[in-house]
């Protein structure tokens, strides 16, 4: 019988330790949440780490002063945590969604499609290819102020077909998109 209980599988044991281990996890905590997670953090190192283990010493020794080790490290671990209370921290790490980007560029689509043709390739090689003026007017064979014209006509419709406000906050994903709507929400000089 000795020699069954020396080739016994010490893991086999672990079961009947739970409740004094949870026992003296509840007293190190004072939470019975806390314990059973630090109990069952507790068996999860000790079953990682059975190679060390030597077969024939004190088990629920052994459990316990992984358990324990497992409480004040985690202790120590937080006082250096700092307690984001405010949310601060926590929403300088949150994300706008990007399906408002997706829905926003949706409705741009939509009324870019509602452009004349010149207006839409006045558009398009300005705004999202970054032609200048004259580059632009070149490439269509038409004069630099007609283009001028061409785009602002065009971002003034846009604007109006997208409900942009001249205060609001232009949010689209997309820097070809900005750019194209993007200068016509700057204040114009008028000419005298």
């Amino acid at each position: 019988m000795s020699s069954n209980t020396a080739t016994a599988d010490p893991r086999d044991e672990i079961l009947e330790h739970l409740p004094s281990l949870r026992a003296f996890a509840v007293s190190l905590t004072r939470n019975s949440s806390s314990a059973d997670d630090l109990v069952q953090d507790t068996i999860i190192k000790a079953w990682k780490n059975f190679g060390s283990y030597k077969q024939g010493t004190n088990l629920r020794a052994w459990l316990f002063t992984i358990l324990r080790n497992t409480f004040y490290s985690a202790r120590r671990k937080s006082k250096r945590e700092v307690a984001d209370v405010d949310g601060v921290m926590a929403n300088s790490l949150s994300e706008k969604p990007a399906h408002d980007g997706r829905l926003q560029m949706a409705d741009f689509e939509k009324a870019f499609a509602k452009l004349n043709d010149e207006q839409r390739e006045a558009l398009v090689l300005v705004g999202a290819s970054g032609m200048t003026y004259e580059e632009a007017a070149e490439t269509c064979g038409v004069a630099t102020g007609t283009m001028k014209s061409r785009v602002n006509r065009a971002r003034a419709k846009l604007i109006e077909l997208m409900d942009i406000d001249q205060d609001e906050a232009l949010e689209m994903t997309d820097a070809p998109t900005a750019a194209v709507v993007a200068s016509s929400m700057m204040p114009r000089k008028t000419a005298i």
